[in-house]
């Protein structure tokens, strides 16, 4: 617990298998559970009625990033979590080319759905996702994946925690000893998404 939720201090814990997120008291917690959610780039599940939405979308990459975290961000759901020193910490990681989003947009030009999260070397920490219409989130991280296949190598997506949601679209949980290997092995490969 504490250290601040500066650029330097975030990106050397993601490099040590950590990640920030403050308590419910408001105190700065640095995280890395065990077991670890990932999404390994091979077990995406894409069902039939994804694969139609993924044709009703439009996709973009950090083309509104700052909304995107602030979508996430919204306080009328579950998982609104993420506060605006967060917004401003990962904003500057974005300038600096670490932080990336995934946007969907509607046939209407409207943000749908998104998703954020860090990329450092080979290892892509998705931090939150978002949806404002059926699949959008999924579509994002369709995208995402593709893209990071694309990028070809041992890739590391990192869900955090293997949530229902993502666990009915392949993530799966990993000792984190096991993570930190895989982390390691990640981290030696250059970004694909910068």
């Amino acid at each position: 617990m504490g250290a601040e939720l500066d650029v330097s201090t975030v990106f050397a814990a993601y490099r040590l298998g950590m990640f920030p997120m403050h308590l419910e008291t408001g105190e700065l917690a640095w995280w890395s559970p065990d077991p670890r959610g990932i999404l390994p780039l091979d077990g995406l599940r894409v069902t039939r009625s994804l694969s139609k939405s993924l044709r009703r979308f439009e996709v973009t990459m950090d083309a509104a990033f700052v909304d995107v975290m602030r979508a996430c961000a919204d306080r009328r759901r579950d998982s609104g979590w993420i506060t605006d020193e967060f917004i401003e910490t990962y904003s500057a990681l974005h300038e600096l080319g670490w932080a990336h989003s995934v946007e969907v947009w509607s046939a209407a030009g409207d943000l749908v759905g998104g998703l954020y999260g860090l990329e450092i070397g080979g290892l892509f920490a998705g931090e939150s996702m978002f949806h404002r219409e059926r699949d959008a989130s999924k579509v994002a991280l369709v995208a995402l994946v593709d893209a990071l296949n694309a990028g070809g190598g041992d890739r590391l997506l990192d869900v955090q925690w293997c949530t229902d949601h993502l666990a009915s679209m392949g993530a799966v949980e990993i000792p984190r000893r096991t993570y930190l290997t895989w982390l390691e092995q990640a981290l030696r490969l250059e970004p694909c998404l910068s």
